[in-house]
């Protein structure tokens, strides 16, 4: 089976026809699926969407159980955790619905980490991490464009040249280069390439 535009979170089963890991959705699987929005519910409180999977948490004064509901816990309403709590050797601990969160200062909210700036991040040398909350994704590096390349996506650079991205002086040529461009003036001409006289 070959599928001309890929299966980025799946697999090509017949002429142009993915299917889709869990947690992943579209024509060409590239899209999150919002398990949140589902319905049935899959939490019984509260639900936070992740990349191509999700996460439960509950309202404060109840504890996430293994099997995803909230039960009732007279500790949990005392600690007063931000996303609810679990009991560990009798000991209550507040939780964080994603690695990508911490416990703040307070012991009861949650913080974001940055992974792009703690180096936690992995991004492949053409692509360039960006931050979200309880999380990061990796895009593409400026001058470079996500693009299905023979089985796979790749970030593949951008020939500004030929895309008119350029702002090369009337009188000088463009040349492409890795990620970016460079102007030369014509024979005859002098300058920068981006003025040239």
């Amino acid at each position: 089976a070959i599928c001309g535009h890929g299966c980025k979170y799946g697999e090509c089963t017949g002429p142009n026809k993915c299917k889709c890991f869990p947690g992943f959705t579209g024509k060409t699987c590239n899209q999150d699926l919002n398990e949140c929005g589902l319905k049935p519910r899959p939490c019984e409180h509260r639900c936070m969407n992740t990349h191509g999977s999700y996460k439960c948490y509950c309202l404060n004064g109840y504890m996430l159980m293994p099997d995803g509901t909230c039960a009732s816990s007279r500790t949990c309403a005392m600690v007063n955790c931000q996303y609810g709590c679990e009991e560990v050797n009798g000991e209550v601990q507040c939780l964080c619905p994603s690695v990508g969160l911490q416990l703040g200062p307070n012991r009861r909210t949650c913080i974001d980490i940055d992974e792009c700036s703690t180096g936690k991040a992995v991004c492949s040398y053409n692509r360039r991490c960006v931050n979200t909350f309880g999380s990061y994704y990796c895009k593409c590096q400026l001058g470079y464009e996500l693009k299905y390349v023979s089985t796979h996506y790749d970030c593949v650079d951008v020939n500004e040249c030929v895309t008119d991205m350029h702002r090369c002086n009337l009188h000088a040529e463009c040349l492409n280069t890795e990620g970016s461009f460079k102007c030369k003036c014509k024979q005859g001409y002098r300058g920068s390439g981006l003025d040239c006289a």
